[in-house]
């Protein structure tokens, strides 16, 4: 049997320990930490000279001083000291500074990006995946300049909103 949970290391009860309330309490303060996380800033390597009970910094690739050996680890700071977790895949943290989502892809925190295969809006899809490049128009009879420069400027816009090639 372990003694920590798969994902975040919770600590786990084992039959017949003693003082089965320090485990359960210190699995309930890593909860606390994860769950909904906020991180107050960016990624930093250096943890904050004052830090509030309950506030958490995404930790960068190099710390310092409390932080180190935790590089890119949800640090926060609770009544009895830091608290770390180390990130898993898909674990999603909201930069308060920022005001953008930080996700951990495995390797790295990713901010401001979210995968999806469409984005929908009251039900409706209003963005999918991107589709083929359109060509801009050419040939016909009658050639209207001023028509086909408006084509090419909603082709180009289409382009840099990434929704053709």
């Amino acid at each position: 049997m372990t003694e920590t949970s798969a994902r975040f290391a919770l600590p786990l009860l084992v039959p017949g320990q003693a003082q089965k309330e320090i485990f359960h309490n210190e699995a309930l303060t890593v909860l606390d930490c994860v769950v909904h996380a906020c991180a107050e800033t960016d990624p930093g390597d250096d943890p904050p000279a004052d830090p509030g009970p309950g506030l958490s910094w995404i930790v960068g690739e190099a710390p310092t001083g409390d932080w180190s050996g935790k590089a890119n680890a949800l640090g926060t700071w609770t009544a009895g000291g830091w608290r770390f977790a180390a990130p898993v895949d898909g674990m999603l943290v909201w930069n308060k500074a920022a005001g953008l989502w930080m996700r951990w892809t495995g390797a790295a925190w990713s901010a401001g990006t979210l995968p999806a295969s469409a984005l929908l809006i009251d039900g409706q899809q209003v963005v999918g995946a991107r589709l083929p490049e359109v060509p801009s128009p050419s040939g016909g009879t009658v050639i209207d300049a001023e028509a086909r420069a408006a084509v090419d400027a909603l082709i180009a816009t289409l382009k840099s909103h990434g929704l053709t090639e």
